[in-house]
């Protein structure tokens, strides 16, 4: 999956964009085949902003955003919401469904 991090009006720590990087590779293991991520920082009137968008399958766009106190508390407030939309993903589900379905003994 290709990852692509972008500040806009803002500095962005290498720690930060190591964990960013990190958090996204960790997500991109439960995403339905991911094609590529983009992370976006941006201090908006002094508040920091982060926005996530994930490009999975079958021309899925999940996005999240977030505002924190600082780029590190919104980046993961970004990540939790990004992942409790894939956990609700119905392509998600589907493909849980039919692994259960094989893992089933029969009767």
């Amino acid at each position: 999956m290709r990852i692509t991090i972008t500040a806009r009006h803002c500095d962005v720590a290498d720690e930060l964009r190591a964990r960013a990087r990190t958090l996204l590779e960790r997500i991109g293991r439960i995403a339905p085949r991911p094609h590529d991520s983009r992370i976006l920082f941006v201090a908006d009137n002094g508040r920091p902003l982060v926005e996530v968008r994930l490009h999975a399958a079958r021309g899925v766009l999940h996005v999240a955003k977030a505002r924190g106190s600082d780029h590190r508390s919104a980046l993961d407030a970004a990540v939790a919401k990004l992942r409790r939309q894939l956990d609700k993903s119905p392509i998600r589900r589907r493909a849980a469904r039919g692994r259960r379905a094989h893992t089933r003994e029969p009767r």
